[in-house]
């Protein structure tokens, strides 16, 4: 190989060796510094490849709580992993770009470029341009990691909003959480005139996980301390508790209620799109039908009348109005319960499929209302 041939590939090599460093460390800011949802493929193909074992190990599993036990690991081991890919990646990159500039052999160039990622010191760079490479490469090495170790408390702080709410519902639903049990236990304890206030704080709760879940994605897959528990199953016992007061109980309008539902489906909307779920960002009931039967909402429509909550007479008209809230985000909270692996839950993962539909490997652009 003549001169020329050998100048031009070293060319080459250090600007693809460039590159590579370049596009891991914007994918590494996007996903821990800026704070919007921003899917990076790289942080996708990673937590993709690192559910495959756990979703072999659920299909020879038929125990949930032995499941449960493997999943809690899952959210944690993907962070890990993905942190691992970056340096892995970003290391390679420099090894490319070392033996462009004359580090020779292979094994020398990736040993020169371990050593300086991880600031060991043990291999010393023999002239001034690999000794300003070294330079840039640990401060990657050690840039990626503190942003990690930052971004450790953002994630648990996030974790810990969600599952104290999560925690309250136990209190007034139930657990797992059901929407009967909620309206049952407030007309017992005369506290109906009290729901607005619920309403009114899960709004809040579902405008926190959609900023946190969609630029945060890996607290999606942090378990609840309790087994139980999901923040899944939470969120739909909240959605059908607030559809079945807008549409059977017989209390007036309840403005609370309905906005509720909003904030939640497009809260679960929102984390769907994130993480490549198909769904209608519009969907209307009849034409999309619900995974809750007709003969379902009446079995609760006659428990909730024989415990004293106040129904409407129109049994028709009040399954036609909560099918036409449900059908909102009757999906996607099904989507997210499979992706999840969600503790059984009456209407949410009782019914959700045994398997989730993993996020496409390219990036997908649809965003409702785009």
């Amino acid at each position: 190989m003549g001169k020329a041939a050998v100048m031009l590939l070293s060319v080459v090599l250090f600007t693809a060796g460039a590159t590579i460093v370049l596009a891991t460390a914007v994918s590494a800011v996007q996903t821990l510094v800026v704070p919007r949802a921003t899917p990076m493929l790289l942080t996708r193909w990673v937590f993709r490849g690192v559910r495959v074992p756990f979703n072999l190990r659920g299909r020879h599993t038929k125990d949930y709580f032995e499941q449960e036990r493997a999943m809690a690991l899952y959210g944690p081991l993907s962070l890990l992993s993905l942190a691992a890919a970056w340096l892995g990646i970003i290391g390679s990159g420099y090894v490319l770009m070392y033996w462009a500039l004359g580090v020779r052999p292979l094994r020398q160039a990736f040993t020169l470029s371990g050593s300086s990622m991880f600031t060991l010191g043990f291999a010393v760079p023999k002239d001034l341009p690999t000794t300003a490479l070294a330079f840039s490469q640990a401060a990657f090495g050690i840039g990626v990691l503190a942003l990690l170790i930052s971004y450790l408390p953002s994630i648990y702080a996030s974790f810990s909003r969600r599952e104290a709410t999560v925690a309250g519902l136990e209190i007034r639903a139930g657990s797992p959480p059901s929407p009967a049990e909620l309206l049952i236990r407030h007309t017992r304890i005369h506290g109906l005139d009290r729901l607005e206030e619920i309403w009114r704080s899960w709004q809040t709760w579902f405008t926190d996980i959609e900023e946190t879940h969609t630029s945060v994605p890996a607290i999606v897959y942090f378990r609840s301390p309790d087994p139980r528990r999901s923040w899944v199953t939470a969120a739909g016992a909240v959605l059908d508790s607030a559809s079945i007061t807008a549409s059977t109980l017989d209390q007036g309008r309840s403005v609370e209620a309905q906005l509720c539902i909003r904030a939640g489906y497009i809260a679960l909307h929102k984390i769907s799109t994130f993480f490549g779920i198909p769904f209608d960002p519009d969907p209307h009931w009849p034409d999309h039908q619900i995974s809750v039967a007709k003969s379902e909402f009446e079995e609760v429509y006659d428990e909730l009348a024989r415990e004293g909550v106040p129904v409407k007479p129109d049994r028709e008209q009040a399954w036609r109005d909560f099918a036409g809230w449900r059908v909102n985000y009757d999906a996607v909270l099904l989507a997210l319960a499979a992706l999840t692996v969600a503790p059984p839950a009456k209407w949410s993962s009782d019914r959700s499929p045994a398997f989730p539909q993993l996020a496409p490997l390219t990036r997908r652009r649809n965003w409702p209302g785009r």
